[in-house]
This record gives C-alpha cells, sequence and structure tokens, in this order.
C-alpha cells in the first residue's frame, strides 16, 4: 500500500500566521527605526531560512515549514506577487512627468545605462565562479547587468510620503525618474527572460515579437474596453463584480505573458497599467485586493525568499566575501552615481542631485522579484542568489539614513516648494504599505 501523502492544509494552518505575524512585527520595528517596512518583512524572511533558524534549530524550522508545504507557500506568495504587481501598474502615475520630463528621463536612463555597464564589466568577471553549470555566458551577464538597474518604485514612493517629500521638486522628479526606471528595467528583464529561455535567436526574436503584439492588444484592445466597461460599472456592478473582473483579468494577462515565454508577472503588471483610473469601484476594489494580498500573501513570499538564501553558502571564503562587496560597491555606484551625474548636468544643485540618487539605489521588494525571477530560470544559482539578496538589503536600509543625512536642515524649506505636480494628486496607496 502506498504511503499516505501528507495533507499539506495542517501546516500551512500554522506557517502562515506565524509568518504573516512576524513580518508584520518585523516591518513595524524597523519603521520606529526610520526604514521602509519592506526592509523588516526582507529581514524575517532570512532569520526564517538556513541563516538563522535552520541553522541554530533547523528541527524548528522543518516543522514550521514541512516539505509537503513549501510548494503552497510558494504559490500563495506568488498570487500576492501578481496582485502586488498589478496594483503597482495601476498606480504608475506617468502625470509625474510633468514639467520633469526631460531631467526625468536623463536621471532613469542614466540609472540604467551606468549600472547595466558596471554590472556587465562585474558579471563577466564572476561568470566562472558564480554562474551555474550549463549556464551561458550571454544569459548570466544580461541577468546581473539588469540586476543592477532596479529601482523600487513602490518603496521609493514610501520612503517619499513618510518624509513629507511627495510632493516636493525632489519629491516630484524622484516618482517620474523612478516610473521611467520601472518600465524601462521591465521590459530589459523581459527580454533577458526571452533570451534566456530561447534555445537560439530567431526564438527570441520570435517571443520578444508575440510580447510586443501583447502589449499592443492591451493598449489598444484592453484599455479602450476596461475604459467602457469601468464607466458602466460606476452604474451597474457590485463591488463584488469589480473584483472577480478584475483578478481575472491580471490572472488571464499573467497567463498569457507565462505562455509567451517571458514571465507571468509582467502580464499582471501591463494589465495594471492598462485598467483605468479614476473610478471610484476600481480604487475600492483596488484597496481591497491591496488590504488582503499585501499583509496576508505577500510576506509568504519574503518567506519563500527568506529560505533560499544562505548565508552560510559564503562560509569563510574571503574570496566570496569580496565579491559580496564588489556587488555592493557594483550597485551603489552605479544607480546613486548615475543618478547623481544626469540630475547634476541636468541643472540641479549638488543636494538635490544626490538626494535623486540616493532614492534611485533603493531597490526593495523588486529586486527580490527580479532575483527569484532569475533563480527560477537557472540564471543564478544560491549563492550569487544570497549575495544579491543581501545587496538589495542594504541598498534599501541605506536610503533613508543616507536621504536624512543629505537633505539635514533643509526638508522644512523644501516642503513649501511646489511639486510640479498637481496638488490634487493622490499620493500612491500602495506606498503606505511597501
Amino acid at each position: 500500500m502506498a504511503a499516505a501523502v501528507p495533507d499539506p492544509l495542517t501546516p500551512l494552518l500554522v506557517a502562515v500566521p506565524v509568518v504573516i505575524l512576524a513580518c508584520r512585527a518585523g516591518a513595524q520595528l524597523l519603521k520606529r527605526l526610520g526604514q521602509p517596512p519592506v526592509v523588516g518583512e526582507i529581514l524575517v524572511g532570512i532569520l526564517f531560512g538556513p541563516s538563522l533558524l535552520g541553522w541554530l534549530w533547523p528541527g524548528a524550522q522543518a516543522w514550521l515549514f514541512p516539505q509537503s508545504a513549501l510548494p503552497y507557500i510558494g504559490v500563495l506568495g506568488n498570487i500576492g506577487l501578481l496582485v502586488f504587481m498589478f496594483l503597482v501598474g495601476l498606480e504608475l502615475d506617468l502625470k509625474s512627468l510633468r514639467g520633469n520630463s526631460r531631467t526625468a528621463v536623463a536621471v532613469s536612463q542614466a540609472g540604467i545605462a551606468l549600472p547595466l555597464l558596471l554590472g556587465t564589466l562585474l558579471a563577466l568577471g564572476m561568470y566562472g565562479d558564480f554562474a551555474p553549470p550549463g549556464t551561458g555566458k550571454l544569459p548570466f551577464v544580461l541577468f546581473i547587468a539588469v540586476s543592477m538597474s532596479i529601482t523600487a518604485f513602490p518603496v521609493l514612493a514610501r520612503i517619499l510620503t513618510d518624509r513629507g517629500l511627495y510632493r516636493t521638486r525632489v519629491g516630484a522628479l524622484a516618482m517620474a525618474s523612478a516610473a521611467v526606471d520601472d518600465v524601462s528595467a521591465w521590459c530589459l528583464l523581459a527580454a533577458v527572460v526571452a533570451v534566456t529561455k530561447s534555445s537560439s535567436p530567431m526564438e527570441a526574436l520570435t517571443t520578444a515579437g508575440y510580447a510586443l503584439v501583447f502589449a499592443a492588444v492591451m493598449f489598444l484592445v484592453v484599455r479602450p474596453l476596461l475604459a467602457r466597461w469601468a464607466a458602466r460599472a460606476e452604474r451597474r456592478y457590485a463591488d463584488g463584480v469589480v473584483l472577480v473582473v478584475l483578478f481575472s483579468g491580471l490572472s488571464l494577462a499573467a497567463y498569457a505573458t507565462d505562455r509567451i515565454g517571458v514571465h507571468a508577472l509582467f502580464g499582471a503588471f501591463l494589465f495594471g497599467v492598462v485598467t483605468p483610473r479614476g473610478s471610484r469601484r476600481i480604487e475600492a476594489t483596488a484597496a481591497r485586493m491591496r488590504a488582503f494580498a499585501v499583509p496576508v500573501l505577500l510576506p509568504l513570499f519574503f518567506v519563500s525568499t527568506g529560505l533560499k538564501t544562505d548565508i552560510g553558502l559564503l562560509g569563510g571564503s574571503g574570496t566570496q566575501w569580496l565579491w559580496a562587496g564588489a556587488v555592493l560597491v557594483v550597485a551603489v555606484a552605479g544607480k546613486w552615481g548615475g543618478g547623481t551625474l544626469a540630475a547634476r548636468l541636468s541643472g540641479r544643485d549638488w543636494r538635490d542631485s544626490m538626494s535623486l540618487g540616493a532614492l534611485m539605489n533603493c531597490r526593495g521588494l523588486t529586486e527580490l522579484i527580479v532575483l527569484n525571477i532569475g533563480l527560477g530560470l537557472g540564471v543564478i544559482g544560491p549563492g550569487l542568489f544570497t549575495v544579491l539578496v543581501l545587496m538589495a538589503l542594504l541598498t534599501t536600509a541605506m536610503t533613508s539614513p543616507a536621504l536624512t543625512r543629505i537633505r539635514k536642515g533643509i526638508d522644512e524649506d523644501l516642503g513649501r516648494e511646489p511639486a510640479g505636480i498637481g496638488q490634487d494628486e493622490p499620493v500612491l496607496e500602495i506606498a503606505r504599505t511597501r
């Protein structure tokens, strides 16, 4: 007689509330220390993994996260990610480009170009020691280069909101730059995924072509249909119906991009971008989705990431730690340095330029999403994954202290500056949670 398959529900009933409560406590603690909540959530995820709990008390870790429950924890976390990416797309306000387009494009593109260049040079040096067996040099180099160029748009918005800088000139420019950066980086990542999954250049081009067709359909067909439907929804449909339509839409869009060969997250993000704004029902529904997915499902993603992050893999090897230091230096020099120089060359003073550079260096949850994609594709191994997770944690944690240091004594004056965007623009809701 075959052995009974363990029921995953029972361990999930323990693991899920433990993870949610621990991440909530970590977020609140780090918030009191002046950090974005995501820093606490990343830390909690790492502490649950082999870096601490699995090292000090492996029996407790195996009991809390048994093998039978891990796939379900991962699935629930990924559903939370899909909703999160939909919300990021929905709340990506390109209106902030008004009056800031020239500088925003310069800062964002410099904040991508320089990290891409430095990341490429770094990856060429790391390839022999860190690339998994069978991984081609091109996918490895491209992925490391793109991972260096990420900015966490939602975390940046949260920092600006908490510091009262959201409606200042610096805040508006930072949000505009991050919006352009986000779109550019996701497009580059989609190209990297296509190259990685393809067995030939022609297959990669075919995948890219399908992705462009999908994007065109979303903007030219789905967007106007959603706009007409949203107008009717205000009068005819209950909030429950709107919730079903939006969740079904983001799921189908995610399925389509997954089948195309890029990644499911791109579809959810793009569906958010084309979903109409200004509808009371859609805003209320998005708030309901956020209220459940962000505090309940996303912590499971942090733990899934933490369970794959093992600082012990770096061991006592001085070489490994030197490479980790090089990754951090390249990450900071590329984003902070590139953003600062571009802003300065665009006519901003040094203090504003350094502030923009520091904000663009913030990576947060967005970087973790990218790293998990790379690990899932087999482009990076567990050791390099751990190095890059630590880089994401440190670059995010240094943003608020750096901003405090740079802007010491002038934030009150900046708070009275016009933002360069309409004063009735809403603060990003997602910024309040991430």
